[in-house]
């Protein structure tokens, strides 16, 4: 494997951790997407009014529509000891509820990933907390949460969830953004990473709820 291939699948499961891999099947499976870079304004996806980081040089936008009931894609999505049952790990992934009982605001999980070979960082783990600023039960989520690592690494990111019922189905739409010295630094091969950990998200979540 190479370090760039490596350097791409780390960086799209970290954005999730934004979880994730190649790009193959995955655009055919979403709607178009829409990565943005600084200095355009487009209209933000919003949880209870709160959105994510608009001064964020990186952040990226994209949608699927899953034929499902809601409360199934809703479960899936808010069970979050439970993605790693359906999501597609590159990587060995532990995460945890901080606190018990349903998701909820303020209700935080801790994801601990290793940093794999190849990465111009140092070896050891990175960890991301996640807490639960907004949630609305079937329409929105929105949760942020700091990226730390060996060699200093600190991204922060601000994820927001929509869930709009449809006839026939859902259309579940996401926005992320990054922040932080490392992702500033390239903010083209950043967004990239960061899409294709939601396109991969996104298209993990579809499966799951339409094989229920």
């Amino acid at each position: 494997m190479t370090s760039k291939t490596t350097r791409r699948r780390f960086g799209a499961r970290a954005a999730l951790l934004t979880v994730p891999l190649a790009l193959a099947g995955v655009l055919s499976a979403t709607a178009p997407a829409q990565a943005t870079t600084h200095g355009s304004q487009p209209s933000s996806l919003t949880c209870q009014g709160k959105s994510i980081d608009r001064k964020a040089k990186v952040h990226y936008r994209t949608e699927t529509f899953i034929k499902a009931p809601l409360r199934t894609i809703w479960d899936l999505q808010t069970d979050v000891e439970a993605w790693p049952t359906w999501q597609n790990p590159v990587i060995p992934v532990e995460m945890k509820r901080l606190d018990p009982g349903p998701l909820r605001e303020r209700s935080r999980f801790r994801w601990t990933i290793p940093v794999p070979p190849g990465m111009p960082y140092p070896p050891g783990d990175v960890t991301i907390v996640s807490t639960v600023r907004q949630l609305q039960p079937g329409k929105c989520l929105r949760w942020t949460g700091p990226l730390d690592g060996p060699g200093g690494m600190h991204i922060d990111g601000v994820h927001v969830w929509n869930f709009v019922k449809v006839r026939g189905g859902v259309i579940v739409r996401t926005e992320e953004s990054h922040t932080g010295p490392q992702v500033d630094k390239d903010v083209p091969g950043s967004t990239e990473m960061l899409g294709q950990g939601l396109e991969i998200w996104l298209r993990d979540l579809k499966k799951a709820a339409e094989n229920r």
